[in-house]
């Protein structure tokens, strides 16, 4: 587990800094798991998808349990989409548009919550190229 920091668009000027404990999913086999069969997730936790290459990409949510909000992110960790509140079960494909790097799934409602939204900014130290960068 690590965490990993949110931080709503500089024009927005509103909302703090959020952070959640998160897995980490950059295998194949990792990502193609994800939160699949859990009953539950801590409520500031999450699961971290990486991907080797920016790429279009798309979620759905067979075998998972628990709503989930899911930020898919490009390669500076740029928040890009925010799908609020996924259906359990839901196997309609969640598109998350071209060149994601990163997804963040966290419980269904805390984006909103968090004010996470389009432009907001992650912080992670996988996050290499970021544009909100560890120190």
């Amino acid at each position: 587990m690590s965490r990993i920091d949110l931080r709503p668009p500089a024009k927005e000027g509103q909302g703090e800094r959020q952070s959640f404990s998160v897995e980490i999913a950059d295998t194949a086999a990792s990502r193609a798991q994800g939160l699949m069969y859990r009953e539950s997730l801590a409520p500031e936790a999450g699961m971290l998808f990486i991907y080797e290459t920016p790429r279009r990409a798309e979620f759905w949510m067979k075998n998972t349990l628990i709503p989930l909000d899911i930020i898919f992110a490009d390669a500076q960790g740029r928040v890009t989409v925010v799908h609020e509140n996924a259906v359990p079960g839901d196997e309609t494909p969640i598109p998350g548009g071209d060149n994601v790097l990163y997804v963040l799934e966290i419980n269904g409602g805390l984006a909103k919550k968090a004010g996470i939204v389009p432009g907001s900014e992650m912080r992670h130290p996988l996050i290499r190229a970021g544009a909100w960068p560890c120190r």
